[in-house]
């Protein structure tokens, strides 16, 4: 199930784009960006979030964690999801590898937008397994300044974001 998170072997497809970063390009998935300056990595996955999508996105998130020494928050938009193929064993086994994956690390705080009730149970679930290690989880309803707020950002960064693939 996710032996590609734990053998190195999994790569993005081609529905994805080039970040510069260091000098070198940083491949993220279709719906991910990072915003260096502010410390933020941002998913905003469309359509059906199933275990590709998922992969996909924690692949990235591990090379940009591998590529900067210093911490950064994340925010999970999911208003654009339009179908779910994730089971609750899926969504904890998920949990679990990033609690132990991100283990002896600086603090950082992960926000979740969710609205639709399987979405936010997954993200109550990630917030239960990651709770009291560096990972701080927090699910929001759509309340997009509270998200700002609470992750230190400007607003614009947590915006409705209609195309995903522009880069900051």
């Amino acid at each position: 199930m996710l032996r590609h998170f734990f053998d190195g072997s999994q790569k993005c497809d081609d529905s994805v784009f080039a970040y510069k970063l260091s000098g070198t390009a940083m491949i993220l998935p279709f719906g991910v960006q990072f915003h260096a300056e502010q410390r933020l990595f941002v998913c905003r996955p469309r359509g059906l979030l199933d275990e590709k999508v998922v992969i996909d996105v924690v692949a990235a998130l591990g090379q940009l964690e591998a590529q900067f020494s210093e911490p950064f928050n994340r925010f999970t938009d999911s208003a654009g999801v339009s179908a779910v193929d994730i089971n609750y064993e899926y969504a904890f086994t998920v949990a679990l590898y990033r609690r132990f994956a991100y283990a002896d690390r600086a603090p950082i705080k992960s926000a979740i937008l969710a609205t639709d009730p399987t979405l936010v149970d997954y993200g109550r679930l990630h917030a239960l397994v990651t709770r009291g290690s560096s990972i701080d989880v927090c699910v929001f309803p759509d309340d997009r300044p509270a998200i700002a707020q609470w992750l230190g950002v400007p607003v614009e960064l947590i915006a409705v974001d209609s195309t995903s693939s522009s880069m900051p």
